[in-house]
């Protein structure tokens, strides 16, 4: 929890609300690095040859647990949070205290990467996580390491393809390994990071439907700067030569482009302009193209070398597969409805597996502020319809908060439950949102208590 979030007495916020915002949004705002580059950023830089120099790190509970699964296991990690900057003594592929119990708490980015990378080594390890980490597949992850020869096995008893998860490693083979592509990329984008450690070449096959490419293919560029190629070769199959090793390097990470969706988000709803500053329309990140999404509502997009603005009201629904962007369905889902007719989001069965049933749980929460929602295996329809106030489940899910945001800030009498839930990706978010809007967060506590803060 940020300072900002704390009552006088050191309990933990029940809820969150905002008084209704009343004119368009107008603003511009940087938001902190992107979550998904940080930790692939750490994973090369702790398994490289040399020291390296994270720049724009962000800080958050999916990042902290990433650091402190590699520190436990003797790699030397300085972090300083207020330049954002994180220093990394690259191990050289072999960490110094090589066994251990490591809790990775929900996140899936850390649990899957750091499964694959231990692999290469020479160890013994567990990873684990909180409850709902128990429920969220890691199967074809594991066989696919067990195709490059990993002694590793689910300790699930119940769930038998989800963690915990047990390594005895000593390195790995390589050579060819499919890897299911419809579940989550992290599988093959955590293989992909692991096989120049393997005794030879590597050839990955993704089977099925690959999910979510644009993260493949920033796990490609990500370690290409830590000098490792990865080659693409027919369709969804990947080739990276193997034995080497990643280099040491200063890298600068860019913002997170899903928490800018956010603040694109609440311009389109109420007409007004936002630009979010250090990203463009080339960036690493694929979900800058939800600024396309917004556009394709009724928004004008622009964009230049650091900037993405979004200007006007989102009025039009539209139907619209968003399997590559799929951390932005909520986001949309709160625009959509806004707006003046259905919008239809297909492609993304996958989130149905992420931190909550990311297209059930999201129904429900829109239906009990007066949506109308169909829900389907693939996605869903939303409808717009009068909204009244509720209270609005998170889920233990960031993206459920910071997406209900757009809601309360438009609904009064909204509040959104649980808003500690976003320190996975963004700890400070409903304080910059809160400046953006013009509304200051009003927190309320288990006590009873209510305590605006913000700036």
């Amino acid at each position: 929890m940020t300072p900002s979030q704390q009552s006088p007495r050191g309990n933990r916020p029940h809820s969150v609300s905002f008084a209704p915002v009343t004119g368009d949004i107008v603003g511009r705002v940087r938001v902190p690095g992107s979550k998904s580059i940080t930790n692939r950023a750490l994973i090369c830089a702790a398994m490289a040859e040399g020291s390296s120099v994270l720049r724009g790190a962000l800080e958050s509970e999916d990042t902290i647990v990433m650091v402190d699964a590699w520190r436990q296991l003797g790699v030397s990690i300085d972090w300083d949070r207020d330049a954002t900057v994180i220093s990394v003594g690259g191990c050289g592929g072999q960490p110094s205290y090589p066994h251990g119990k490591l809790f990775i708490a929900n996140s899936g980015t850390s649990i899957r990467f750091l499964t694959a990378a231990l692999a290469a080594t020479n160890g013994e390890y567990t990873l684990d996580g909180v409850p709902r980490m128990r429920e969220r597949p890691i199967g074809d992850l594991i066989q696919g390491l067990k195709d490059w020869g990993a002694d590793i096995e689910s300790h699930n008893r119940e769930r038998p393809d989800c963690p915990p998860v047990h390594l005895k490693a000593s390195g790995l083979a390589g050579g060819i390994a499919k890897v299911r592509g419809d579940v989550s990329s992290q599988f093959l984008s955590g293989m992909m990071m692991a096989a120049p450690y393997c005794r030879g070449p590597v050839r990955l096959e993704v089977e099925g439907e690959l999910v979510s490419k644009p993260y493949v293919a920033m796990t490609a560029r990500v370690m290409e700067s830590f000098g490792v190629r990865v080659l693409e070769v027919a369709g969804n199959t990947y080739e990276i030569a193997a034995p080497q090793r990643y280099r040491g390097i200063e890298y600068a990470i860019e913002p997170d482009a899903s928490a800018a969706s956010y603040f694109l988000a609440a311009a389109a709803i109420t007409g007004g302009c936002m630009r979010v500053e250090g990203l463009s329309m080339e960036a690493l990140q694929g979900d800058v193209d939800f600024a396309k999404v917004l556009a394709r509502m009724g928004c004008t997009l622009r964009t230049g070398g650091d900037y993405i603005e979004v200007e006007g009201r989102a009025s039009q629904g539209i139907d619209v597969d968003m399997n590559s962007i799929s951390d932005t369905v909520q986001t949309l889902a709160a625009v959509a409805i806004f707006a003046d007719s259905p919008t239809r989001v297909r492609g993304v069965a996958h989130n149905r597996h992420k931190e909550t049933d990311r297209i059930g749980d999201l129904a429900k929460e829109l239906r009990r502020i007066g949506a109308k929602v169909d829900e389907y295996e693939d996605g869903l329809t939303i409808h717009p319809r009068v909204l009244k106030p509720a209270m609005l489940e998170t889920y233990r899910d960031h993206r459920m908060a910071m997406s209900f945001s757009l809601i309360a800030m438009c609904v009064p009498g909204t509040e959104i439950l649980d808003p500690r839930c976003t320190e996975k990706t963004y700890p400070g978010f409903f304080e910059d949102f809160g400046r953006v809007i013009g509304s200051r967060p009003q927190y309320r506590y288990d006590s009873g208590e209510s305590t605006k803060k913000g700036t």
